[in-house]
């Protein structure tokens, strides 16, 4: 029996799956900024998802020691955001901004899964 080239199975990786989380450049700058005054060691900062607030789910943001099991990472010009495992399916194509006005200042998650979200923008629901 003979096998032909169009028999054999193909040697292509699996398409690569997009980052669940995308960084603006402001974003990134302030991570940079946090990495470097932690005053100890950290990978980056680590991005959940917490129950909480009127509305239901709050983004949480921590330094990050070192990447935990199973954890996506998202870097842009040297800041490294880890995602957290079970935040995933709340965060997939949302994309988190860092904004320093005159009323506050802090990251801003801009996310297409939410259906509503708290007037004061502390919290949302999926």
């Amino acid at each position: 029996m003979t096998t032909t080239t169009s028999d054999r199975p193909t040697d292509t990786a699996p398409p690569a799956r997009p980052a669940p989380l995308t960084l603006t450049a402001a974003a990134a700058a302030r991570v940079r900024d946090l990495m470097a005054r932690a005053g100890k060691p950290v990978q980056g900062v680590r991005v959940g998802i917490k129950k909480a607030g009127c509305s239901g789910l709050r983004y949480q943001v921590e330094y990050a020691e070192e990447a935990g099991a199973f954890e996506d990472v998202v870097e842009r010009d040297g800041a490294r955001v880890f995602i957290d495992p079970m935040a995933v399916m709340y965060l997939l194509g949302a994309e988190m901004d860092y904004e320093d006005t005159k009323m506050q200042s802090g990251f801003v998650f801009r996310n297409p899964n939410a259906t509503s979200q708290c007037g004061c923008g502390e919290s949302f629901a999926v």
